[in-house]
This record gives structure tokens, C-alpha cells and sequence, in this order.
């Protein structure tokens, strides 16, 4: 439902359909954001998506820049997962997810996307809280295809609430997440020719990121520090030895692991948890309507 200003825009789910926008155009690197109020109440198995994607057009190695909030029971908090996918990379998971120091029910917040040639920087609030670099041994997984902006509100039932347990409760639909401010900063391509000609020369905005400052770097630290739940770099249930591009912290190691023992410990026991499958898998699996 686009709201009365035209800058405004509600998604809901209940138990007929989920729903979403996407943006006009395709978009080569560049900055993307949102203000965004989440469902409130029992949220669980409810998923929320505000991601980067060329899904529709390259079936078999598309990219993907993610932020997915994770809706839970009553008196438990939402969670932020972020995720990449380059060329199709689908059976790598580079998740992380987080718990935030607000309610993202009771106000919009900002959630924001730098996306450049060798970076990746997701904000909330302009805060950043996850900094990913472009390495060799990462290859074709790093998101190097143009890509639309999208939202999606849908049911995460089967994998989204500790692993499935907890599941969408239609008695408190619909589930409706609001949406404002939006900036596409970005480098719009031809969806035909799949080229640009601004790359990455597009002018520079004060208001507009290019990087992480110094102060900035601290606040990440500290969010890291104080919210991270799990990254995938750490999961000694999914990789014996972390993918290539992942630098290993002592610290943030040792607090994952007391976090989640079974996890990030090494232990033989597997912990159940469920991972996302990847959004291309979701377009055959879930309904889902467009505006």
C-alpha cells in the first residue's frame, strides 16, 4: 500500500499472500537505504527482507546483498541477519546476525547499503555493523552484477524462529511493515545492454558514505562486541576450516563461543539450527506478490 505522500509504502502478510516492491531500476554499486518500523507484538517466523538482488534476471549465478530481520515470540527481540551472495554462491553462507540496542518495533530506523567495486558496508542507524572487503580468494563471490532494490514481508516459518520451533501465528495478522525515506544513490543501468557509464563516478554527496571513519570503525567495534549472535566465519558446525576470506578474531571468537558453545566450540553435536536457503529457492518455494 503506497501511502497518501508517495514516499511511503506498507507491506503486510497474513495467511493468503506476503508482499513487496522493487525498485524501477537496476543499479551498478552505489548507496541504498530506508527507514523502516517493524511488526510489533508476536512476530515469530515472520521475515522481513530489505536486500539488493538480480535474482529475476540470472537465475543460476545471481548476486545478493541482504538485511533480514527475524521476527520473534513475545517478549523476545527481532533480529538482524546480513548475508551476501556473488555469482550464485548460494551454497556458502556468509551469514551474521545480531541483536539491536532499540526496539525496531516502536520507531523507523534507518538500514542502510554501501555497495562499491571492493566494499560492502551495511548501517543501521548509521552505524556501521559489518565491513566486507573484496579479497582474491573470495573470486566470483563477491556481488559484482547490477541489482534491483527490493522488500519482501513473507513467511519464514520452517527455518526463521530457533530453527523453525516457534512459527507464524496468523491469529495476529496482518504483519505490516512500514516503510519511508528512501535513498537510491546509486548508478542506474541499462537493463538490456547490462552496461553503465558512470560506474563508479557518481558525484559525491556529503551525506552520501564512501567508507568508515575512525569513529565510526569504534561504534562498529562496539556494536560487534556487545550484539553480534553468530557469524558464520566462527561456525565450526558448517566449516572445519572458515572460508578463505574470513579473519579470524581471538576476542570476538571466545565471545561467540560462550555465546553458543555447540556452535562456535567445535563440538560433534549439531545444534539445529536452521540457515536461510537462498532467495531464488524462495521464489518457487513462497508466495509472494509484487506491487
Amino acid at each position: 500500500m503506497i501511502l497518501k505522500d508517495g514516499k511511503s509504502v506498507h507491506i503486510s502478510l497474513d495467511k493468503r499472500t506476503g508482499a513487496g516492491f522493487v525498485s524501477q531500476d537496476l543499479y551498478f554499486h552505489g548507496f541504498f537505504s530506508a527507514s523502516i518500523k517493524l511488526p510489533a507484538d508476536y512476530t515469530a517466523g515472520v521475515v522481513v527482507a530489505f536486500y539488493m538482488s538480480n535474482g529475476d534476471m540470472f537465475e543460476k549465478n545471481h548476486d545478493e546483498i541482504d538485511f533480514e530481520f527475524l521476527g520473534n515470540i513475545r517478549g523476545k527481540d527481532w533480529r538482524i541477519q546480513t548475508n551476501i551472495y556473488g555469482n550464485g554462491s548460494t551454497s556458502v553462507g556468509r551469514e551474521e546476525r545480531y541483536g539491536l540496542w532499540f526496539d525496531p518495533s516502536e520507531d523507523f530506523h534507518q538500514y542502510s547499503i554501501l555497495w562499491t567495486e571492493n566494499l560492502i558496508i551495511f548501517y543501521v542507524d548509521n552505524v556501521p555493523i559489518r565491513e566486507i572487503k573484496r579479497t582474491k580468494a573470495m573470486g566470483g563471490d563477491f556481488p559484482s552484477k547490477p541489482m534491483s532494490l527490493i522488500a519482501t514481508i513473507w513467511d519464514g516459518s520452517n527455518w526463521a524462529t530457533n530453527g523453525g520451533k516457534y512459527r507464524v501465528n496468523y491469529k495476529y495478522a496482518p504483519y505490516i511493515a512500514e516503510f519511508s525515506d528512501f535513498v537510491l544513490h546509486g548508478c542506474a543501468v541499462d537493463p538490456i545492454e547490462i552496461s553503465s557509464k558512470c560506474a563508479d563516478t557518481m558525484p559525491k554527496t556529503p551525506s552520501i558514505p564512501n567508507g568508515i571513519t575512525l569513529d565510526q570503525r569504534r561504534k562498529m567495534e562496539n556494536f560487534r562486541k556487545k550484539q553480534m549472535q553468530y557469524s558464520y566465519c566462527y561456525d565450526k558446525t558448517r566449516y572445519k576450516v572458515p572460508p578463505p576470506e574470513c579473519v579470524i578474531d581471538p576476542k570476538e571468537a571466545e565471545r561467540l563461543r560462550a555465546f553458543d558453545p555447540v556452535t562456535f566450540g567445535g563440538s560433534h553435536h549439531h545444534h539445529g539450527k536452521q540457515h536461510r536457503r537462498s532467495r531464488s529457492k524462495l521464489k518457487e518455494d513462497d508466495d509472494v506478490s509484487f506491487m
